[in-house]
């Protein structure tokens, strides 16, 4: 195989001429701007509608009309028909209690004695001739102290407020009491102990920098004491239209 009959592979970047969606070619449909290098076929439409009175009156039904099976030249089909309607409700109807509602236990056996059994009936209406006083309406005179001069009442006694003149805790002498004097520290006329207080607390002046902790090392992925096998990436694509970078050395 000979030079001549090598391909050369097409670059991209050699080509200038535009691409194919540069050109538009006419169209093959319709009638304006058609291709005259093709047939053309004939080409219908629709008409407008007329705007004349005389069509407007015209309201006869058009090829879509529906037309009754039922309905025959003789007049309508005498074939009976039937259909499903929902069930009527009757008026008459009786409400039979179910099983569930009644209540055999709370019925006292026949022919038993039981104890007889009360109710509280309700408040009648109020009449004017009803005119009664209720039971808390009077007032019974006390029986405590004497309040009522027909009846014998037992002796009653009372406990006074305390005198402040004659009493026992009345100060004759009118002299101040041992809380009046004012309290002398011992420190004054006896040797002073020692005396503590608590201060708050300090801390020694440091590095407030945060530090790593041991966790945060990962020493197995530390590989420049250890042999290792050479590594392999793939470089960029470079353009051979690219100029080369030309450095000058002295």
């Amino acid at each position: 195989m000979g030079d001549e009959d090598r391909k050369v592979p097409i670059i991209a970047a050699r080509e200038r001429g535009p691409g194919p969606g540069r050109y538009g070619l006419p169209a093959a449909t319709g009638y304006a701007e058609h291709d005259p290098r093709k047939k053309r076929a004939p080409a219908f439409s629709f008409g407008a509608r007329l705007e004349n009175s005389m069509f407007k009156k015209d309201c006869s039904p058009g090829p879509g009309y529906f037309i009754d099976s039922s309905i025959t030249r003789r007049g309508r089909d005498g074939t009976p028909s039937y259909s499903i309607l929902g069930r009527q409700q009757d008026p008459n109807l009786v409400q039979t209690p179910a099983p569930g509602a009644y209540s055999p236990e709370k019925v006292h056996p026949q022919g038993e004695r039981h104890a007889p059994a009360y109710s509280m009936a309700m408040r009648t209406r109020y009449r004017k001739r009803d005119s009664t006083p209720a039971p808390n309406v009077y007032t019974v005179p006390s029986f405590l102290g004497s309040k009522v001069p027909t009846k014998m009442n037992s002796a009653s006694f009372s406990m006074t407020g305390r005198s402040k003149t004659g009493g026992f805790s009345e100060d004759l002498a009118r002299a101040p009491g041992p809380g009046a004097y004012n309290h002398v520290r011992p420190d004054i006329t006896k040797r002073k102990a020692a005396g503590y207080s608590m201060l708050g607390r300090s801390y020694m002046p440091g590095d407030s920098t945060m530090k790593p902790g041991p966790g945060a090392y990962s020493p197995e992925n530390v590989l420049v004491n250890k042999s290792k096998l050479p590594s392999y990436s793939l470089g960029i694509r470079h353009s051979e239209y690219i100029t080369p970078l030309i450095v000058e050395v002295d």
